[in-house]
């Protein structure tokens, strides 16, 4: 199985690009998993989500509904600018190769060779990207793939979950800034960044198919199966797991833990990956000595 389902999850859906509305279907109920942190006057609510999704999926409902409905604010991971432009400004200027060596160069002759044949694959021009550092293009392949098998990010959880914070006039906050969040890439060592990309090519083959197992066990509520598949996916880059899910989950327990102070009842949600295997987020409040606990139906 590929790594980057797991990392489209960590990064989080402002990094995809907006597709065409959903199509009118029937709606399959499902019964994602939650968990409670609580004390004597506060209650936060732990929430994994899928960043992308097709349509037909019934998931805000339930457990998860009544809850977010008892809440008085809502965190994500980022708040997404409402101008698309922002982002790609904030993405483009963080991407460029600021050494002046063209991506393509920076690759061996046969990682080179499928490094291209994948772009063309995918309706991206390689010579665009050579502007570029490798994580840019890594993430971009990422993507494409996904739009084309019909996942939408205008439906995915945060883009529901914001829209009804909005309509019922919560506060909503969120845990990192874009530029954090970028900057997580944009960071990296270049060899990991090339590490990442000739992943994200290797992988291109069974990135449907291991997106679609990933979303049938958040949909099932099984964490654990997730985490099986998500870190079988990342054990060739411990660093990039630890940049992108385990430092980030510490720096979450922490928050939450500190937040426990002020009264209320607070919806967390970010990525699924996040609140499932070893490192996770209640991992993290338990060393904390925090108590997290599964809500059910």
């Amino acid at each position: 199985m590929n790594m980057i389902p797991a990392l489209l999850r960590a990064l989080s859906a402002t990094l995809l690009l907006a597709s065409a509305a959903a199509q009118a279907r029937p709606a399959a109920t499902v019964t994602p998993a939650l968990w409670r942190v609580q004390d004597a006057d506060t209650t936060i609510y732990l929430f994994g989500t899928v960043h992308v999704m097709k349509p037909g999926v019934n998931w805000f409902d339930g457990k998860v509904k009544r809850a977010f409905d008892g809440a008085d604010e809502l965190v994500l991971e980022i708040i997404e600018p409402d101008d698309p432009n922002a982002l790609g400004a904030t993405m483009a200027g963080m991407a460029l190769a600021k050494d002046g060596v063209k991506l393509s160069d920076r690759l061996s002759p046969d990682a080179r060779t499928a490094y291209k044949a994948a772009m063309a694959a995918n309706g991206l021009r390689w010579q665009t990207f050579d502007l570029f550092n490798p994580w840019m293009a890594g993430m971009a392949l990422s993507v494409a793939p996904l739009e084309r098998a019909g996942y939408q990010s205008q439906i995915g959880a945060e883009k529901i979950l914001r829209a009804a914070a909005k309509a019922a006039g919560k506060k909503v906050d969120a845990l990192e800034t874009v530029e954090q969040q970028v900057g997580f890439f944009a960071g990296l060592p270049m060899d990991q960044q090339v590490n990442f990309l000739t992943a994200t090519v290797d992988g291109l083959p069974d990135l449907e198919k291991s997106f679609d197992d990933l979303l049938r066990y958040w949909k099932a509520g099984q964490p654990d199966k997730l985490a099986r598949e998500m870190n079988e996916s990342l054990e060739a880059t411990p660093e990039l797991a630890r940049v992108l899910l385990t430092d980030r989950n510490a720096n979450w327990a922490k928050w939450i833990k500190a937040r426990l102070d002020q009264p209320g009842t607070i919806f967390v949600a970010v990525g699924a990956g996040h609140l499932a295997g070893k490192g996770s987020v209640q991992d993290q409040l338990d060393a904390l000595g925090v108590r997290t606990t599964r809500v059910k139906e």
